[in-house]
């Protein structure tokens, strides 16, 4: 029998088990490197957060509090959090294929909308890529229009990468 998962916040020292992840689940983009992941945790230690099953990381999810309608872009070498924040943005969460179907990515999103309660933020936010919009619709999140800017921006997450959000009071499905 295999230990029960947990989630506990994300450390630097976690980062090769989250590209290990990374590289094993994303087709449709290329992996943000080792500087712009590692930038991600550093910045924002208390919404990231690991899945682990005994001593071995499984899943991971990295959120960011920032500015709802300026998204952090892809493989940044830096990351600045805005000062004031409007959103706890979602920018990744993957599952290694072998952990799938154990209910961890429910967990991950468990402790992501806790983060969220805490921070008082009014909303979350997210990019789904990969036909994901469905999955994150059972989760509460919903599709936003979006302008110009930032549609370019999307087109380098896929062609079906959805800008979505999530009212902080929006009852969990």
């Amino acid at each position: 029998m295999s230990a029960q998962p947990f989630i506990r916040f994300a450390h630097p020292t976690d980062l090769p088990a989250i590209l290990r992840i990374q590289a094993r689940c994303y087709t449709a983009i290329v992996p943000e490197s080792a500087t712009s992941m590692g930038a991600k945790v550093a910045a924002a230690p208390d919404t990231c957060f690991v899945a682990c099953q005994g001593e071995h990381i499984v899943a991971y999810l990295l959120a960011l509090p920032w500015r709802f309608d300026d998204p952090p872009g892809l493989d940044a070498a830096e990351c600045r959090l805005p000062a004031r924040p409007d959103t706890l943005y979602l920018h990744d969460l993957a599952v290694d294929p072998e952990a799938r179907g154990s209910g961890i990515a429910d967990m991950l999103v468990g402790a992501f909308l806790a983060a969220l309660t805490t921070l008082s933020l009014p909303r979350a936010s997210l990019i789904a890529i990969q036909h994901s919009a469905p999955w994150w619709s059972r989760h509460g999140f919903v599709p936003v229009p979006v302008a110009a800017p930032l549609s370019v921006r999307l087109a380098g997450y896929g062609k079906d990468a959805a800008y979505m959000c999530r009212l902080a009071a929006t009852p969990d499905p």
